[in-house]
């Protein structure tokens, strides 16, 4: 029986009815989901991603699920991905926040960050299972930790790391809150997160992040979400329904890392964007990254 954890914040998130037309993956994405999961024909593979998907809309009826959002690996898109796999080569730790059924820290894996390195974590500690269940691997080789982002006992706001922390670095295998890594993680994967809530949650987690990253130079936190070109409330209707959730502009996103959270000067704020369409709708996604000098 999995521990059933009630978030403290709640995002917005009507359920819509499962369409299996959304299914997409590029060529890519095929080829990993084939190297992982055994399964060489492609219909046979769409067919085995959508039991899981169904299983996985009934435990967190998400539109990163419905969508088959969960299935694309984001970081390994960021224009700092390279960085990323040099920091694990250096031993720094990765934690995935957000992590849903871990298509990106298994796509880090493969692409050599050391596993014994790396950390997935979100709210809900059925996806542990069912990440396994869709990559077909019998145990779990990365370390994941279910746990609410903005419950203290899990992971509360610290200052920022200035000098590395003197206690001795905790074994993570037997971690089970992030509040034991505060000042000691290299590399924070956030991606498609932080637009699920309003305005000061995102500031209350973007302090709770930046007081888990290392201060050494080079370590750096990373993701992916929606923006607008101006900071406000966006509005969008889905299937009849009228969404609304709040989105930073490119220009307010960077002063909240680079002044707000850190000190003016303390990190290097690097944006790029692009733009998808879902359900006829354009989405503008920023990708960014936030590295200490």
């Amino acid at each position: 029986m999995y521990r059933d954890i009630e978030p403290l914040v709640k995002p917005v998130v009507p359920t819509f009815p499962l369409d299996d037309s959304l299914y997409c993956l590029d060529p890519e994405e095929v080829a990993f989901f084939k190297r992982q999961t055994g399964i060489q024909d492609e219909a046979a593979l769409k067919t085995h991603i959508i039991d899981v998907q169904k299983e996985a809309y009934k435990v967190a009826p998400y539109a990163c699920i419905r969508g088959f959002d969960f299935l694309h690996p984001n970081m390994s898109k960021l224009h700092i991905y390279n960085h990323i796999l040099k920091r694990g080569s250096e031993g720094a730790i990765l934690l995935d926040v957000g992590s849903c059924l871990g298509a990106d820290v298994r796509k880090a894996a493969e692409d050599g960050y050391p596993v014994h390195n790396i950390i997935a974590s979100d709210i809900k500690e059925a996806f542990s299972e069912l990440g396994r269940n869709l990559f077909k691997s019998s145990s779990e080789p990365i370390l994941f930790i279910p746990g609410d982002l903005f419950d203290p006992a899990f992971l509360s706001i610290s200052q920022p790391a200035s000098s590395v922390p003197e206690s001795t670095m905790p074994d993570i295998q037997t971690l089970r809150s992030l509040n034991d890594l505060h000042g000691r993680v290299g590399v924070i994967h956030a991606s498609k997160l932080f637009h699920l809530f309003d305005e000061n949650k995102q500031l209350e987690l973007a302090r709770a992040l930046g007081g888990l990253l290392s201060c050494e130079s080079g370590s750096v936190i990373c993701g992916t979400h929606t923006i607008a070109s101006e900071k406000g409330i966006v509005t969008h209707t889905v299937l009849g329904v009228d969404l609304s959730y709040f989105c930073h502009s490119q220009e307010t996103w960077a002063s909240l890392w680079d002044g707000v959270v850190f000190a003016k000067g303390q990190v290097k704020v690097e944006m790029t964007t692009s733009t998808v369409n879902i359900g006829g709708i354009p989405f503008c996604l920023l990708h960014w990254s936030v590295t200490r000098l």
